[in-house]
């Protein structure tokens, strides 16, 4: 259990020492709950649903004062020495909704639901939309690249700041505030931004070009206005420069072009595979009406074997090859991923809460707690314990899934909670008081 403890100790001092105890048993339980992640669950796991002062665990969420900033901050902390020496500083951003309703939610809105709907047919839901940072890092027990999320932030509907007279933040608005927090806290670090096209925005661009140590990559419209450099100006001219020269072709024009100089290579591709691809590549300027233009690396990715449509990516940072553009805009799946581990295996969507601080608060800690898994996880293989997946004669898997990483860390915590005794003859002794609050937790319903 130590070695549990010595993870979550990392945060105690984001808390009073008072409100510390409660949040440390709050995070212990969420980890050995299933399905529902409310506070009223993890009491009965943790064997204190008759504890009278049951209060203290619910204000831990909606009254006590804590930074979930200074724990994101000290959560990275912990998630920076999970990066190899070679391996360059990868955050991977995107949003996701929760769907939730009720009348005292007041950040909810109606979206497009993108776990629902489908390219002819779209689905809206009411919820609450959290936009994630997660460090993209090989871990060691999978052949992929995990996103282990460490800032989560609410971003409320525009029709939920009216109502509360707020100035409206856009997911882009958002994403630059937190990558600027995220820039002064990694002063030493150059940072790699990669998210889906609804983060190819000049605005962005200019922000990650400003802070000087970040990169921004993400997927480029195919009928995107590019533009070549401004040509050398005329002497004695008047008014202000040209900031760009000629518009180029567009992209989807040069999909069926077989006179461009198409390139082939081989990169890594989704699922672990490597994909046979065609490419051109070059260097402009990327404007939108209104916006000063910005120097960005295109690439134009083609399937030769047609399955997959053709795609475009950029990146702000133009001495990256093409095949890197391409294999770090990749990664970004590992962000998809982990919403979808979190939604089914940490109880995301599941909560109760409420009070505006307490719904603001929760989720975000569930997927945080994503990574602290993941981090007790490598404290106990360092230990010497061997994590395999969980298999049964009728489905055999060869990769560990976070399924498997959380089980591997709830049994430690279980064996550390229970077992005290062995003896040669093979069985476990267990107190009474242990042994009913077994059968209690096998007992209650689903």
């Amino acid at each position: 259990m130590l070695d549990i403890i010595n993870v979550l100790e990392c945060f105690a001092p984001v808390f009073s020492a008072r409100v510390w105890q409660n949040a440390l048993i709050l995070l212990i339980g969420a980890i050995l709950c299933r399905k529902e992640r409310t506070v009223a669950a993890i009491l009965r796991v943790m064997g204190l649903g008759n504890d009278p002062h049951f209060t203290n665990y619910h204000r831990v969420l909606s009254k006590a004062r804590w930074s979930g900033l200074q724990a994101a901050k000290i959560l990275l902390g912990l998630l920076v020495a999970l990066v190899p020496v070679n391996w360059p500083f990868i955050i991977g951003v995107d949003d996701t909704i929760e769907r939730r309703k009720g009348k005292k939610i007041k950040d909810k809105g109606c979206y497009r639901d993108p776990v629902r709907s489908t390219q002819k047919h779209v689905i809206h839901c009411f919820g609450l939309k959290w936009l994630s940072m997660m460090l993209i890092v090989p871990v060691p027990w999978s052949q992929r690249c995990w996103g282990l999320p460490f800032l989560t932030v609410l971003t409320p509907s525009e029709k939920a700041d009216a109502q509360e007279n707020r100035r409206h933040k856009t997911t882009v608005d958002w994403t630059i505030q937190m990558i600027k927090q995220v820039s002064r806290w990694m002063v030493d670090r150059s940072i790699i931004l990669i998210g889906d096209g609804s983060f190819a925005c000049i605005r962005l661009a200019h922000t990650c070009i400003q802070l000087g140590k970040v990169t921004l990559i993400s997927r480029l419209r195919l009928d995107a206005r590019l533009f070549d450099f401004p040509g050398s100006e005329v002497p004695g001219k008047r008014g202000p420069k040209p900031q760009k020269g000629m518009r180029l072709t567009k992209l989807k024009d040069l999909v069926d072009d077989p006179d461009q100089d198409w390139q082939e290579a081989h990169v890594k591709w989704y699922g672990g595979v490597t994909k046979n691809i065609r490419f051109l590549t070059g260097v402009c300027l990327w404007h939108t009406p209104g916006q000063k233009p910005v120097l960005i690396r295109w690439v134009l990715v083609v399937d030769p074997d047609g399955k997959c449509d053709p795609e475009a990516f950029f990146s702000t940072d133009t001495q990256l090859t093409p095949i890197q553009i391409v294999e770090y805009f990749v990664l970004r799946w590992g962000v998809e991923v982990t919403f979808q581990e979190s939604r089914r295996h940490l109880g995301v969507e599941t909560q109760r809460q409420w009070t505006d601080k307490a719904v603001a608060r929760s989720t975000p800690a569930l997927m945080g707690l994503f990574s602290i898994v993941c981090l007790m996880a490598l404290r106990l293989i360092s230990a010497g314990k061997d994590l395999v997946p969980q298999t049964t004669a009728w489905y055999q898997k060869q990769d560990v899934t976070f399924s498997d990483v959380l089980a591997f860390v709830r049994r430690y915590i279980w064996a550390s909670k229970y077992v005290k005794s062995t003896h040669d003859t093979g069985y476990v002794l267990f107190p009474v008081q242990k042994w009913e609050a077994i059968l209690d937790l096998l007992a209650t319903a689903a």
